[in-house]
């Protein structure tokens, strides 16, 4: 009997030894998992932002491709413009600017440009008066714009730059204007 309690003492130490070191063993475990749940959602949300830019590049080839046919055949420009045009000239004029600025915001949106550059694209694009004719033509179009999305931004920084450019007593447009707040 007495060796039986000897041996029954010492055991105590030693399971609670290895108790203690079973939960370390899992509270590392847990936090492994943990770890590995986080990086595995930082991966899924690069995987899908690249997929994203990869969609936003096809959609911008697509609607080049279109844009390129309306302005080729003038009884396409008539189904993909309803900007009042004066002339089919004016019309692939207007289609051509539309490519333009399109593109320009598309550079924006995959991060090829950053705000401060996509102001200066802007304002070069906005010093003709072919684009500012568009531009006027097509702003009912983007009076259904959703307020906070990059499109309707980017409208009212072109907005705001013609009207800085109007406004400016300098034949220097590309000193006209400062980007407003990303």
């Amino acid at each position: 009997m007495v060796t039986q309690k000897h041996w029954t003492g010492e055991l105590r130490p030693a399971a609670r030894v290895g108790l203690a070191l079973a939960a370390g063993c899992l509270a590392l475990l847990a936090a492994q998992q943990r770890k590995y749940a986080e990086l595995r959602a930082q991966v899924d949300r690069a995987e899908r932002a690249e997929w994203q830019r990869a969609l936003m590049a096809e959609q911008q080839e697509l609607q080049l491709y279109l844009l390129r046919q309306a302005i080729e055949d003038p009884d396409l420009a008539a189904v993909y413009s309803i900007a009042e045009a004066e002339s089919p000239t004016q019309r692939r004029q207007f289609l051509f600017a539309n490519a333009l600025y399109t593109n320009t915001l598309l550079a924006y949106r995959s991060g090829v440009v950053s705000w401060e550059e996509l102001h200066g694209h802007l304002r070069w694009i906005c010093t003709n008066q072919i684009f500012r004719q568009y531009w006027h033509a097509t702003r009912h179009q983007r009076a259904s714009l959703q307020d906070s999305s990059d499109e309707a931004r980017v409208g009212r920084m072109t907005d705001a730059l013609i009207r800085d450019l109007d406004e400016a007593d300098t034949d220097e447009w590309w000193v006209v204007g400062e980007p407003p707040p990303e």
